[in-house]
């Protein structure tokens, strides 16, 4: 039996976090992986993957060249599934050591094997090699993220019908796709595939997509990916799925029936808990898998902690990481700050969108007046030089104190530039700042000016 100050169940980001953490603080801690490899879902099938797979399709399509050289242009004229899956492993291979080393480091040991309850503070480990291995933690922490929702009502065959981690064994690209799920992974990567030239139908039951998003910038993308030959059914429900091996036949129930080579279930996931033995803890998940905490990321439980996706929103990467540290310094009595108030959600579609803060939808329920100021990337002295034909910069102001109260970017480096925005929130920055501040030339940075000059220009006397 081994005993640890921290045990942690999921080596995603909270997990790393939280272990590192907890290491620094002279603790000893332990992570237990069941993949044998760490990273989690945002290494092997989630964050990293879907990124570095934009990034190589922006590369091979020429896509980012094409308002300098034209719609034809292309680097690679046929792209293959091996192609992608080149950069993917170097990507993830990279990676992978990356954590390796951070965790060797800071002396966090490894558990290579599946993590169940006994009882609040044991673990029992069924390793590779067949055994099981029994670990005490004073604290312990679950960080085992979520898996892709799949209905019995769907035939999957991990072939022609697949969740979202089935696009990483696909073996060549389709010729026509069909991605139902209309939230962040399925628009990422229907306009993903769409950059490939693919013929892509999105359908959702709800009539709007991306719904935490501003308004226009839903609109700006719809029109993008429509432009693009993107068919979106929204408002759609599926009524039934029939894999016929090479093809799908789709009928939804407005009668509508249309063929397609692949389909891509992406309309939910759920908590990572199944086997986890969870109420030998004293402790339960929702029907989603998700485990209550409280504003300390502690569960029912005072001693167990629950961080990343498996608690549910925001589910981002970047948040996880910070429920795992304020998780393990809470655990053993270090002050920390929660996770800030304001932090941006990054949509690695093409185009890019991000946002930080408040929509005009949700100032507008609260009763919050408000000015909206624009800017065009195409109307910047770099976007002329990048030739970039689509993106813009929102920003929204409060009328009574001038704060800025919203940022919303879609185009190139959207997930970058909203962290200016970001700092100038949580610093409580002005429309007057960003008014009056100076600005690298030739910039994107630059918009932030002019969508300030433009508010300030609405500004009642």
């Amino acid at each position: 039996m081994f005993r640890h100050d921290l045990l942690v169940i999921g080596s995603g980001p909270a997990g790393q976090r939280a272990a590192i953490q907890a290491a620094k603080l002279g603790k000893s801690a332990a992570i237990i992986e069941g993949r044998g490899i760490v990273g989690g879902v945002t290494v092997h099938t989630g964050t990293i993957p879907s990124k570095t797979l934009r990034e190589a399709v922006l590369y091979l399509t020429g896509w980012t060249q094409r308002g300098l050289y034209g719609q034809s242009y292309r680097l690679k004229q046929h792209l293959t599934m091996d192609d992608l899956m080149q950069r993917l492993e170097i990507t993830i291979r990279n990676e992978v050591g990356v954590i390796e080393h951070q965790l060797t480091r800071n002396g966090v040991h490894l558990i290579k094997g599946w993590g169940s309850f006994l009882d609040p503070h044991r673990v029992q480990v069924a390793t590779p090699e067949g055994q099981a291995l029994e670990y005490i933690g004073e604290k312990i922490l679950i960080a085992t993220g979520t898996s892709p929702l799949r209905p019995s009502s769907v035939p999957f065959d991990d072939a022609t019908v697949i969740d979202s981690d089935g696009i990483l064994k696909l073996k060549k690209i389709p010729r026509s796709m069909t991605v139902i799920g209309a939230g962040v992974i399925g628009i990422e990567y229907a306009s993903i595939f769409s950059a490939m030239d693919v013929e892509v139908t999105v359908v959702d039951g709800r009539t709007q997509m991306l719904e935490f998003l501003d308004r226009e910038i839903v609109d700006e993308l719809a029109h993008e990916l429509r432009s693009r030959g993107v068919t979106l059914r929204l408002g759609e429900k599926v009524a039934s799925i029939e894999n016929n091996g090479s093809r799908a036949t789709i009928l939804l129930e407005s009668g509508k029936r249309f063929n397609t080579e692949l389909v891509m279930y992406a309309a939910g996931r759920i908590g990572s808990v199944k086997g986890l033995n969870l109420e030998n803890a004293g402790l339960k998940a929702d029907d989603r898998g998700r485990i209550k905490v409280n504003g300390n990321y502690t569960t029912d439980m005072p001693h167990i902690y629950a961080a990343g996706d498996v608690i549910g929103f925001p589910s981002l990467a970047s948040t996880s990481m910070e429920q795992g540290r304020v998780a393990a310094c809470h655990a053993f009595g270090k002050a920390a700050p929660s996770v800030p108030e304001y932090f941006p959600f990054g949509i690695y579609s093409i185009p890019e969108i991000s946002m930080v803060g408040a929509t005009e939808q949700d100032l507008t329920g609260m009763n919050v007046p408000y000015e909206v100021g624009t800017a065009l990337f195409r109307e910047t002295a770099r976007g002329q030089i990048l030739r970039l034909e689509d993106g813009m910069l929102k920003l929204l102001f409060g009328l009574e104190d001038r704060r800025l109260l919203g940022v919303h970017i879609i185009g190139e480096g959207a997930t970058e530039l909203v962290h200016i925005g970001q700092a100038v929130m949580a610093l409580g920055g002005t429309l007057d700042y960003l008014v009056n501040t100076v600005f690298n030339y030739p910039t994107l940075a630059e918009t932030y000016k002019i969508a300030a000059l433009d508010a300030w220009n609405r500004m009642p006397d």
